[in-house]
């Protein structure tokens, strides 16, 4: 019997989409507690870029050359000893921060969500950081009612657009801040949009939000907490505005301190910085228990994540470029049993 084959996506070093590569690497074995998967789906995210470019706190202490890769789900392969509740062929998600940009990876098996056969793989992906940061931003975090008034910035990317859908679900009113071209998109997700190069989202809304929503940090999060009303909340949860100005990790570290400073504000205004690694560290069994929700709502067609497209291996680096380019209206999702477009040509 031939023994499968596992090709993995590889940073060589910190900086741009090309020290991206796609290279062989042997065939990992489960450990005990652990199973093996052959991954089925891959999400890429905007993370991934941050992670990259050595600007990212939860893996700054790691040193290329490592393996990239956030979620998966896949399907098991190889059980390790201890194992129990899973057999061969079963499907299961988990976050891995890193390591799943592969053809196979080994995975802790307490830390595993079952997959229904029946759910789109790279649909079921897409729940697992973008979809389960909106749902716990909005229900752990945030802790929502209906009626409250919620901004959105980046209201088009993977996690505002599951924050829309899911802000619509517990009967919020949203407006959602994007660049003007996404405004049919928003207003189809059910919220308001705000073109954020035209319009000053501070003044949008007289008296304020109740909870804003935001990922970008422009002026270290000073704006967004600008536009809330006297007793409202700001939940921070990323920083591409500093990314994108290539800012060092050392100031977006400092504007995630602030907040920590800023968390009771004047007009009993309050702030706080999500983090879903943090949140997970935390509370365990939150994390199973909301991917099972939204896989459920998957199963029932609630929700329907956006896959903008299914690529393979070979096309990472591309992807990359893609993810930092921005105006994306999907996720990205890696399939590796996909041949490259370029074996689709050559063929």
């Amino acid at each position: 019997m031939i023994e499968p084959r596992n090709r993995v996506v590889q940073l060589r070093r910190f900086g741009g989409p090309e020290e991206l590569e796609v290279v062989d690497a042997p065939l990992p074995t489960a450990g005990p507690g652990e199973v093996r998967v052959r991954v089925l789906a891959s999400g890429l995210e905007y993370t991934d870029t941050l992670i990259r470019r050595h600007v990212y706190p939860q893996t700054a202490a790691r040193r290329p050359p490592f393996v990239m890769g956030y979620d998966v789900v896949g399907e098991i392969d190889q059980l390790g000893d201890g194992v129990s509740g899973f057999q061969l062929g079963d499907r299961v998600a988990d976050m891995t921060v890193l390591g799943s940009n592969a053809t196979y990876c080994t995975l802790q098996a307490n830390h595993l969500t079952p997959v229904p056969e029946s759910l789109d793989v790279a649909q079921a992906a897409t729940l697992i950081l973008s979809w389960m940061t909106a749902y716990q931003l909005l229900h752990r975090a945030g802790k929502v009612q209906a009626g409250q008034r919620i901004l959105v910035h980046g209201a088009a990317g993977a996690v505002g657009q599951a924050l829309l859908v899911l802000g619509s679900m517990a009967r919020l009113q949203l407006w959602g801040a994007a660049h003007g071209r996404h405004a049919t998109l928003i207003r189809e997700l059910g919220a308001t949009p705000i073109d954020y190069q035209r319009e000053d989202f501070t003044r949008v809304l007289p008296g304020g939000f109740d909870v804003v929503f935001d990922g970008i940090a422009e002026d270290g999060y000073r704006r967004s907490i600008a536009a809330l009303k006297p007793g409202g909340l700001l939940c921070a949860y990323g920083y591409s505005a500093g990314v994108q100005g290539q800012r060092r990790m050392l100031t977006m570290l400092m504007w995630i301190a602030r907040l920590y400073l800023w968390r009771w504000l004047p007009g009993g205004r309050r702030a706080l910085f999500y983090s879903i690694n943090a949140m997970r560290l935390q509370h365990p069994e939150w994390f199973v228990e909301d991917l099972k929700r939204l896989l459920a709502l998957l199963g029932s067609g609630a929700i329907q994540p956006r896959v903008a497209e299914r690529i393979s291996l070979d096309e990472v680096a591309e992807a990359h470029w893609r993810l930092e380019a921005g105006g994306l209206e999907g996720k990205l999702v890696l399939c590796p049993d996909l041949s490259s477009r370029h074996d689709h040509r050559a063929a």
